[in-house]
């Protein structure tokens, strides 16, 4: 099943290019793998996979440690920063930066592992308040502070959409995410590439994919449905 899912997914996601006239090698899929267990994750790496996401530490250092070291993980979910310790140098990219304190946290435990490590910053476009993030208008302030955080860059940004039964819905959140991003690409400020796009999900992300997203963290429609008991 997972074989078959991961197919329609990356044929969805090239139709998507092709009706925008995009490569299909600009974008990135990840497989959101978070509450599955290591023998699923195994079984998509096996189609193939070499990028997941997981959206709680405990459970990414978990396969970390069990699964092959070339798995390129990604942490999408909101991270503390008495946590940040434990994902430092296992993480391809952390997508959930969501304060200036996180990203400071992450620097500094940056630097006494003598690593840099990537960064996006998430933004809450759609104001949703019981979602994290920056707000539309703060993170170009955000950006600014960069150039004196030495061990990390910010590479882009990242938004979760809304839930809805109509993806169009969620087209205008990730105009504005792709608008940001290139607002902020205009100002030219060191240690700042705006080169990833993080958005679109198992119900939107065809959609964000015609929006210029990068990087589309795609679980359920790989996966199946999620078992949450005993997450927290």
């Amino acid at each position: 099943m997972i074989s078959t899912n991961i197919e329609e997914v990356k044929n969805s996601i090239e139709n998507a290019c092709r009706k925008c006239g995009r490569d299909p090698a600009s974008v990135k899929l990840i497989a959101v793998s978070k509450t599955k267990p290591a023998e699923s994750v195994k079984e998509a790496y096996e189609c193939g996979c070499r990028s997941f996401g997981e959206n709680y530490v405990q459970e990414l250092i978990q396969k970390y440690d069990e699964l092959p070291k070339d798995i390129e993980w990604h942490m999408i979910g909101h991270l503390q920063r008495n946590k940040v310790k434990y994902v430092i140098g296992k993480v391809s990219l952390i997508h959930s930066v969501d304060s200036l304190r996180l990203a400071q946290e992450i620097n500094d435990r940056s630097a006494k592992t003598g690593i840099v490590t990537d960064i996006l910053a998430e933004v809450n476009v759609s104001e949703e308040e019981n979602k994290y993030g920056f707000a539309p208008d703060e993170v170009s302030e955000f950006a600014f502070q960069m150039p004196d955080l030495k061990n990390i860059r910010l590479k882009g940004l990242m938004t979760s959409a809304p839930f809805v039964t109509d993806p169009e819905e969620n087209r205008r959140f990730f105009k504005i995410l792709r608008e940001l991003s290139v607002d902020i690409d205009k100002k030219n400020i060191d240690n700042v590439m705006m080169k990833e796009l993080s958005m679109g999900m198992t119900g939107d992300y065809k959609v964000a994919v015609e929006e210029g997203a990068t990087m589309v963290r795609v679980g359920t429609a790989i996966f199946g449905a999620r078992d949450y008991g005993g997450i927290s």
